[in-house]
């Protein structure tokens, strides 16, 4: 009886430790088959949402399927090397390589993971149009979202990768719904929108860790395409790389409350979109918000528009430690560097921007001015204006056509600035404006200290304001030469005057009184091209060879 009872115990655990794999068809499957094979495939997303899955199971959709309704995995976790994982496959009487389509129009999200762990999802197609909403119930809290990962309960939910999805068309409202004339100058919008991919953690005591989104493709949705947002630095390991957001109507890309990310290779082309009027219409290409530890690389930023902000990608209040570094930013409304208040240590270095901060205030409906450098100490309507503080700017490369007006804003209460290296081409003429966050700095005694401003290459003496400020000690004046001014790649803007360029920059150091310098180190191996720098560096984004 005993080794009956053994052999039976085994037989259970060894059956309850065999994955499962689930294959679902809307063309050939029927809800009325097991599942578990091609042949005999459920038909509908329902019977997924009854299963209850366990570490290992896989749910397959196949391939040229249109599947109506959503996804919910919710309070489920594989374990390390037994993920659960929602993907694709080919059947046999359809040999499309077209992704399955997940449909969600009328549901709040077409794949909602919550309070779930070692999940992933690859290779869907997601989109959400409208539907099912009551337009008197909606408030901000209202979203419509492509894939919503969410935690709502006490606990550290880890190890969820969302790679080679495409998310499309999220919209809340019906096709017509129209906004407010004053919705676009809230902070994030008032009104329920459409997401492309979100992250949210809810509570406290609650986070996320090694949440990674790749490899995406998120376009033409009501606001943010990628937003990852947690609650004092509750957010650990984020990596997001290699996607493309296109024609999102607000912020390509937008996280808060990260402990150690690493944003890089993506793609962000047209936020703060308005050719939808459910659109929000405004955004930067990237912004960060109560962060800490953040790597921004080798990205591209591109034709960002709006009233306000709207930056190639911009370093928002209550961070410490971001750096934006190698990434080519172009025709943003906003402008090219913009570090608000409360900000520590941050960088940018070996960028280059081509044309930023076209925007002039009160043009059309612009309540800010677009500009190429911007330190603002705003850290909260109402509040005092505080720093940043220990801001870094060296070895970029900036121009900016003739009829465009350069802006720059420098914050007196800025503490701790560097600014070396840098090639300023700027044809047409510039000027000093006031930081303008909700209401523009007053004018007053300036504050700003700890200043190192040397050694950076102009077109001509009037390109850096002389009302700013601060000033450049020991600038140098003359035409690097580029390669292709008119273009819009960083080969473009090599320099070929060698005179002017090649070892002419100086070692980057610390500023003075700050003991921490940059957290992963001031000094550089490479240039944006991936060129090593030798001996001295050169001005600018790019090593002559």
């Amino acid at each position: 009886m005993k080794l009956l009872l053994l052999g039976l115990t085994m037989l259970f655990f060894t059956q309850s430790a065999i994955a499962t794999t689930y294959y679902v068809d809307a063309k050939n499957g029927k809800d009325k088959n097991e599942g578990t094979s091609a042949k005999h495939a459920f038909k509908t997303l329902k019977k997924i949402n009854r299963l209850n899955l366990k570490a290992g199971d896989k749910v397959l959709l196949a391939n040229g399927s249109v599947f109506y309704g959503n996804i919910e995995l919710e309070n489920i976790a594989g374990r390390k090397n037994k993920w659960i994982e929602i993907s694709n496959y080919q059947s046999k009487d359809d040999k499309s390589d077209a992704l399955p389509i997940i449909d969600a129009k009328g549901y709040f999200n077409g794949i909602l993971i919550k309070n779930s762990s070692f999940i992933k999802v690859t290779n869907l197609e997601v989109t959400a149009n409208a539907g099912g909403v009551d337009e008197a119930k909606v408030n901000k809290n209202t979203m419509r979202c492509g894939i919503l990962v969410l935690s709502d309960q006490v606990g550290e939910y880890e190890n969820i990768t969302i790679d080679h999805v495409k998310v499309r068309d999220v919209f809340l409202m019906d096709e017509g719904f129209k906004r407010g004339k004053k919705e676009t100058f809230t902070p994030n919008g008032t009104q329920g929108y459409g997401w492309g991919i979100r992250a949210l953690n809810k509570v406290k005591d609650s986070g996320f860790k090694n949440l990674s989104i790749t490899n995406c493709e998120i376009s033409n949705v009501a606001h943010t395409g990628i937003k990852v947002n947690g609650k004092s630095l509750s957010i650990k390991n984020l990596v997001i790389a290699n996607n493309k957001v296109i024609e999102v109507g607000g912020p390509g890309i937008q996280m808060s409350g990260i402990n150690d990310g690493h944003i890089h290779h993506n793609i962000v082309n047209k936020s703060g979109s308005n050719n939808d009027t459910r659109k929000w219409g405004r955004g930067s290409g990237l912004w960060t918000w109560g962060c800490d530890g953040v790597l921004i690389e080798r990205n591209e930023f591109r034709n960002a528009n709006g009233p306000a902000d709207s930056a190639g990608c911009h370093i928002d209040f209550n961070c410490s430690n971001v750096i934006v570094q190698y990434n080519i930013s172009e025709n943003n409304a906003g402008g090219f560097c913009e570090i608000l208040g409360n900000n520590y240590n941050c960088a940018y270095r070996y960028n280059v921007s081509i044309n930023d901060g076209y925007r002039v205030k009160k043009k059309g409906v612009a309540s800010q001015e677009g500009k190429i450098f911007w330190l603002s100490g705003f850290n909260g309507k109402g509040r005092q204006r505080k720093g940043p503080y220990n801001s870094y700017f060296y070895n970029n490369t900036i121009y900016v056509k003739s009829d465009i007006l350069v802006k720059i804003a420098v914050d007196r209460a800025s503490k701790g600035v560097l600014i070396a290296n840098n090639i300023f081409y700027f044809e047409g003429e510039s000027k000093q404006v006031l930081g303008d966050q909700y209401k523009p700095e007053e004018e007053g005694e300036v504050l700003v200290e700890n200043i190192v401003f040397k050694n950076n290459l102009y077109l001509k003496k009037e390109n850096w304001p002389v009302e700013s400020p601060i000033a450049d000690s020991q600038p140098e004046f003359g035409n690097p030469e580029f390669k292709n001014k008119n273009g819009n790649l960083p080969t473009d803007f090599m320099p070929t005057n060698s005179a002017l360029v090649k070892n002419k920059g100086i070692e980057i150091e610390k500023i003075p009184g700050d003991k921490k310098g940059l957290y992963i180190g001031e000094k550089v191996e490479k240039d944006i091209l991936g060129n090593p720098i030798k001996d001295a560096p050169d001005l600018g984004a790019i090593e002559m060879k």
